[in-house]
């Protein structure tokens, strides 16, 4: 048994003029941009900073790597480009998935560079019916990041955001968020002055708020605007993986997953720590559950793999599910984008998700909400 999957309504002219407000917003204050490439182990030696994470780096630095991944690349036997160019930004890569195969109504904040980029992003966005009335259209480059993949799948993340338009602290509204349920954030220390903004407003609105950690290089540099943030209260989930959990309590006596999801689980309602092949934990309340990975789903980029089981995870919240039930469909969704190239789910690998859920008897999306349809 299989489903069919198409993609939700392709509005090319989306706006919410009369409409009802997403259910979850997207806070990515600089539209984005992914370069994914597989690449030979020599060129990550070469580039700056720790293999694996995720840093900004500036625009030469950006165009150098970019020169040296045509002598690095890799052959990919799903893709005749060895460059693929997506929309990317790990929010997008959240609320693309939670529209694309949740059916869960989506809108984005920040601001896109009217370039070759950004209307690429905006395509995108358009495509899966998200809601870009909040993206603001400014004159500048939009950002754009190279996603480095060896043969393991495992993948190193570089940035440019520098001289990229970004949406500033002063230009949100109170309508931006008003009538939402969640607003889906990343922790960036450039974006601090507008992560706080955002989320102020959308407390005073009602909004619950959901931080991914970003990556370990974040964690690690800006460990204390970090603490601070989960220690004012204001976060309501938290998404850490094993090495940002590491670097979270480094110099702490109580160190490892476990005790990072302790640390967590006191200041937001729901904790997670993500720990790769090995599934996941997670705390709300006095409840802690471990959920395992999908063992059938091998790994063949991990770009995307924390954004798409947020998407799974925030999809259960949404339905009511049980804590459990949610790291369950997290797995799925997690499992189904590492199984290609990029942060970008592929028609063929969510139904590989949905026969996942229907194995394990998870909801799946209503009717209506996509076009799927169950196959022997």
């Amino acid at each position: 048994m299989g489903f069919e999957f198409t993609p939700q309504n392709k509005n090319q002219n989306n706006t919410t003029t009369g409409a009802v407000a997403p259910v979850i917003l997207g806070l990515q204050p600089s539209a984005l941009v992914d370069h994914v490439a597989r690449v030979d182990w020599s060129l990550l030696s070469r580039i700056p900073g720790e293999t694996g994470g995720s840093f900004p780096v500036e625009a030469e630095r950006l165009k150098f790597i970019l020169n040296e991944v045509k002598t690095h690349i890799l052959a990919s036997p799903e893709s005749v480009s060895p460059l693929k160019t997506i929309a990317g930004g790990s929010v997008a890569n959240t609320i693309r998935g939670l529209a694309a195969g949740f059916g869960v109504t989506c809108g984005i904040i920040g601001a896109c560079g009217d370039d070759e980029q950004g209307r690429l992003f905006i395509d995108n966005m358009n495509f899966y019916n998200i809601d870009i009335s909040r993206l603001r259209l400014k004159n500048g480059p939009t950002a754009q990041c190279v996603c480095l993949v060896d043969e393991l799948g495992n993948r190193t993340m570089r940035p440019c955001l520098s001289g990229a338009i970004k949406v500033e602290a002063n230009e949100f509204k109170r309508e931006d968020f008003k009538g939402s349920k969640w607003l889906v954030l990343r922790y960036a220390i450039l974006n601090l002055e507008v992560i706080h903004a955002a989320i102020k407003i959308a407390k005073q609105e009602g909004l619950s708020v959901s931080l991914d950690l970003a990556s370990f290089e974040m964690v690690r540099k800006f460990r204390l605007p970090l603490l601070q943030l989960l220690e004012s209260g204001s976060i309501d989930l938290c998404f850490a993986n094993e090495d940002e959990a590491t670097e979270l309590l480094r110099g702490e006596n109580e160190q490892g997953p476990e005790a990072a999801l302790d640390f967590l689980a006191k200041h937001c309602q729901w904790a997670v720590v993500t720990l790769g092949p090995n599934g996941c934990i997670a705390k709300h309340g006095k409840e802690v559950v471990r959920v395992l990975a999908i063992k059938e789903a091998k790994a063949v980029d991990a770009t995307g793999a924390g954004d798409l089981f947020a998407s799974g995870f925030l999809y259960g919240l949404v339905k009511g599910l049980s804590l459990e039930e949610c790291c369950r469909v997290g797995s799925c969704s997690g499992g189904s984008v590492i199984r290609s190239l990029g942060g970008e789910i592929t028609p063929e690998n969510w139904q590989w998700m949905y026969k996942q859920m229907q194995i394990q008897e998870l909801p799946i999306t209503e009717p209506g909400k996509l076009s799927y349809e169950v196959k022997d």
